[in-house]
């Protein structure tokens, strides 16, 4: 099997799913004071992507395998999330995901 812009496409968008997760997951974690194994997890997988897309010079790894493959400009989101939604998805869960992290944070130093 030969891999495609869509192959990518779907693989990015399963991978925004579970990240999208782990933000969602740390901001529960810390609003409802239930900090387990699982929000740590989540917590490191989130920096993992962080240090990844800073490594990448801000620029997904998967948008210059789909430009390879032949997307025009490489975009890998804006089949699957409207496009306002992909423009703006770095601000949302970076925010979510300090709001979540402060909260922890809080929970941890019993405030």
């Amino acid at each position: 099997m030969r891999l495609t812009v869509a192959h990518i496409k779907v693989i990015h968008t399963i991978i925004f799913a579970l990240l999208s997760g782990c933000v969602l997951y740390v901001l529960a974690s810390g609003a409802i004071n239930r900090i387990t194994f699982w929000t740590w997890g989540a917590a490191v997988a989130i920096v993992i992507e962080g240090l990844v897309l800073l490594a990448s010079g801000g620029r997904c790894p998967l948008t210059t395998v789909a430009e390879r493959l032949g997307a025009a400009d490489g975009s890998v989101s804006d089949i699957f999330l409207p496009r306002w939604f992909a423009d703006r998805i770095f601000p949302i869960c970076t925010a979510l995901f300090l709001i979540g992290c402060a909260l922890v944070a809080a929970r941890l130093l019993g405030w």
